[in-house]
């Protein structure tokens, strides 16, 4: 017997729906699904198999030790490595001598560039330009301007009576020297970002603070700094990473046979060359793996503090 019409179109209907429901979900998972197969076979999959390594004995040198089960025992040797904890204070102290005046620098002259300048896309252009120069290229012309003998920091300096420094052989002489190029690079892409940020602000917020005869100062310090609380929040936690990352500039710094070493005593070796001179200089795969998940470690304790404070902050404000 044949069906009416009428009584076959909502059984149509109903089936329809499952197919207009199925082309409303799974069309935004499949956009996004790329970049999480690139992640997991890139990011997620290293990260857990260099966790495994690290509780193994694998030396590179020693055949049969791939496998060979550790537990926590590189992580307990970290502890007594004393090159370990001199890498760990080097990439610390580099780290605040390079973020905390980079950011600085970065938000005074995002508020400069926020102002009516003439040639002001040409200056925001030109902030930009060292970052996306090679790292290569600008630590080697650092090197050079650092020089003992020839450089021209020396040679500036000499011209106010200071004796010549000796940039690489001392601790915080380096220090200084690989901070001065980490924020001489990174400045203008922080300064971009808070620029970003600063013209999100009313202008309304300005006019009512001139009124009331706020200076400039007082209302970058009233106004900007507060409203852009969770941009600087965000760039110090990415300043962060990158500093406890820091690998390039300290490698290409070192005049030593042995790049890797950060000097003739270690003075600015820092974590990440560490790590690296444990797996490719010394073969020692899953001693090497501990120190990069100790890194890793580092880090999220460290955003976990930023983000800790801030919030902490924010419940201040709101009080």
């Amino acid at each position: 017997m044949a069906v009416p019409a009428t009584a076959a179109r909502p059984v149509r209907a109903a089936r329809a729906r499952p197919a207009r429901h199925l082309d409303r979900v799974v069309p935004p998972y499949l956009y996004i699904a790329p970049f999480f197969l690139v992640f997991a076979v890139f990011g997620l999959f290293p990260l857990l198999y260099t966790g495994y390594v690290s509780l193994t004995g694998w030396r590179a040198d020693v055949p049969g030790s791939e496998g060979r089960w550790v537990g926590l025992e590189n992580y307990r040797k970290l502890l007594e490595d004393p090159f370990f904890r001199n890498a760990l204070w080097n990439t610390l102290g580099i780290g605040v001598l390079a973020t905390v005046p980079q950011l600085l620098f970065a938000l005074g002259l995002a508020h400069l560039l926020n102002h009516r300048l003439r040639g002001r896309t040409l200056l925001r252009l030109g902030v930009l330009l060292p970052n996306v120069t090679s790292v290569a290229a600008v630590t080697l012309i650092f090197v050079q301007l650092f020089g003992r003998d020839f450089g021209l920091v020396n040679w500036v300096l000499g011209a106010f009576g200071v004796d010549r420094i000796d940039w690489q052989a001392g601790t915080l002489s380096s220090w200084a020297a690989i901070a001065t190029i980490v924020t001489w690079r990174w400045t203008g892409y922080n300064a971009l970002i808070y620029l970003a940020a600063m013209q999100s602000v009313p202008y309304e917020l300005y006019e009512a603070a001139a009124l009331d005869g706020a200076s400039r100062w007082r209302q970058f310090r009233s106004i900007t700094v507060p409203m852009l609380r969770p941009t600087i929040l965000f760039t110090v936690i990415v300043s962060t990473i990158g500093a406890l990352q820091l690998f390039g500039e300290p490698m290409l710094f070192s005049q030593q046979q042995d790049p890797t070493s950060g000097g003739s005593q270690h003075q600015f070796q820092t974590l990440a060359l560490y790590s690296y001179s444990q797996f490719w200089g010394r073969f020692k795969y899953g001693y090497g793996a501990a120190v990069s998940w100790a890194m890793f470690l580092l880090i999220v304790v460290i955003v976990t503090v930023n983000l800790l404070a801030a919030r902490r902050l924010k419940g201040v404000d709101a009080e």
